[in-house]
Formats: structure tokens, sequence, C-alpha cells
């Protein structure tokens, strides 16, 4: 289980890159954390750390936003958070994502819980009392 606390945004970019090199050969992340916890803000981090200097932002009414690396790479950032109805993912196309080998960031993921792949990774993000985020991952 990968596990920090983060005090300030200034120690995202590190974060986003011990997440990554703990979890090398996963591509799907499914972030959880009450809303203004972070989630966006951590997935740009992460972004960045996998070589991505496009425009990162939440993909809220999109659903989803595409971004590329220097190596032309996809990372696919999903945002289900107003979903209506399950079948939405699936006009989405969701499997074609999730199942491309591709980085795949999702937001909201208990929206579509039954549509997860069987092997992801969790991410959680609690925000404290005083403020700071704690960050815990796991392989599920």
């Amino acid at each position: 289980m990968y596990s920090r606390k983060v005090e300030s945004l200034s120690a995202l970019p590190a974060v986003a890159k011990e997440l990554i090199s703990t979890f090398p050969s996963e591509r799907v992340f499914a972030f959880y954390g009450k809303m203004g916890a972070g989630k966006t803000t951590f997935i740009q981090s992460i972004c960045r750390e996998l070589g991505s200097s496009d425009n990162i932002t939440s993909p809220t009414f999109a659903l989803i936003n595409e971004y590329n690396t220097a190596n032309m790479e996809s990372i696919f950032h999903f945002d289900f958070y107003r979903i209506k109805d399950i079948e939405e993912a699936f006009d989405l196309g969701y499997e074609d994502y999730i199942y491309s080998g591709s980085y795949c960031l999702i937001e909201w993921p208990e929206m579509i819980e039954p549509l997860l792949p069987q092997k992801m990774v969790e991410v959680r993000i609690e925000v404290s009392e005083e403020g700071f985020r704690q960050i815990t991952a796991q392989t599920i």
C-alpha cells in the first residue's frame, strides 16, 4: 500500500512521481475523495509526471478528456460526477478507453463501479481538519 501526507501543493509533483513508480505496470487509477479533496489537482500533477504539457482540466461536462504526452501517448481523464445513468458510460464507449493500455485516470469511479476493471489502483484522498491531504493507494 502507498500512503503519503501532503501538506502543500508544492509536494504534489513528487507524490505523483512516487505513485506512478509504485504502480509501474498499472494503467487504470480510480480517484476517490469528497468534492474539493483535490482529485483534479492531483491528476494534473500525474499528467505532468507522465509527460503531458496539455491544459489539464476536469472533464465534468464532457465526461472524458484526452491528453497527449511528449511521446504522443494518450492519457484519458474521466469525471463521472454528473453521470445520471450507467448507460452513459456504455454510450461513451468506456471499454475502449479502459482496456486500451493507456493511462486512465477516473474521478468519481463510484458512479460506475460495476463497470470498473477487476485490477486497478484505488487512490483515496482524504482531507484532515488541519487542511492537509492523506493520499493512499493500493491495487485492487
